[in-house]
């Protein structure tokens, strides 16, 4: 392993530690059962301090691919978990899934979500395993739902003055940015032969939960929390909105086929396509970005 630097992008120290070393566990770098380097290394390799390497090791702890994490020794790379296991937060689960629904030869995606920020995270892992050759679909499908800014929508809002437009404009801003991110991210596999195509459309509803539809056959839900966010910034502006929380909601996981464990689980996620695509097909319309 070369060591070098890690560029940041914008990122915090300890997620460029964790996104890395994430990688490299799931790329089969790093087999279970496998002692990482010393934090001592990691910090020399990343540049790093000591605090950036501890947080991004408990965060891949608390992830479940890390065992005997604080310990003394390094950490020892932990077994894969079973299906039957309790429910991940979206960033973890929705990567994994993703990975899955990459290698079909036709790869479709449907979201429905407040922005594109968690698809946009857990998109990063397929996407370089089809640089790297690892995985190679002949298309990618996606269509993707946020809430219009056009209707007066609960959430975001200040908490003193619920009719303040500030906090539905920043969020307008977050969509512009993470959806040009996304829309750059699959382009960029049409140098990879794969055919593809994003088209994002806008209803007037306010999300209550993320809802992620993979190939036809898996539908992934997590329900957003409500916070107090006392440190929303627009414009040079700090606000004390009401927020929500989507990368750590937990997300529970259906299938139907082969995978179903039993009838009703195949028909939830019918009836989370048909949900999905009658938004499609009679309110929405086409996402105008900033």
């Amino acid at each position: 392993m070369t060591s070098k630097r890690a560029s940041t992008n914008g990122r915090r120290p300890r997620e460029v530690v964790a996104d890395t070393l994430r990688e490299r566990i799931r790329s089969g770098e790093f087999q279970p059962g496998d002692r990482l380097p010393t934090q001592r290394r990691l910090e020399t390799e990343f540049g790093v301090g000591r605090s950036a390497v501890r947080e991004a090791l408990a965060a891949l702890a608390q992830e479940g691919l890390l065992d005997n994490v604080g310990r003394g020794a390094s950490p020892t790379v932990a077994e894969p978990r079973h299906q039957d296991e309790a429910p991940r937060i979206a960033g973890v689960e929705l990567t994994d899934r993703l990975h899955a629904a990459f290698q079909a030869e036709h790869v479709t995606i449907d979201a429905f979500s407040l922005t594109t920020e968690t698809l946009n995270n857990a998109l990063a892992w397929p996407v370089r395993q089809i640089m790297d050759r690892r995985l190679a679909p002949r298309s990618v499908t996606a269509r993707v739902l946020i809430p219009s800014l056009d209707a007066h929508l609960a959430l975001p809002r200040l908490v003193e003055n619920p009719d303040d437009p500030k906090p539905r404009r920043r969020l307008h801003r977050m969509q512009s940015t993470y959806v040009a991110v996304l829309q750059s991210t699959l382009a960029s596999l049409s140098l990879y032969n794969v055919e593809v195509s994003v088209t994002v459309r806008t209803v007037p509803l306010t999300p209550t939960h993320k809802l992620y539809l993979l190939n036809g056959d898996e539908a992934l839900i997590g329900y957003y929390q409500v916070v107090r966010n006392e440190e929303a910034d627009f414009e040079g502006e700090q606000m004390t909105i009401y927020d929500v929380l989507g990368l750590t909601a937990k997300i529970f996981r259906s299938t139907r086929g082969a995978e179903a464990r039993d009838e009703q689980e195949s028909v939830f996620v019918e009836e989370s396509q048909l949900f999905f695509d009658s938004l499609w097909s009679t309110i929405s319309v086409p996402f105008a970005s900033e």
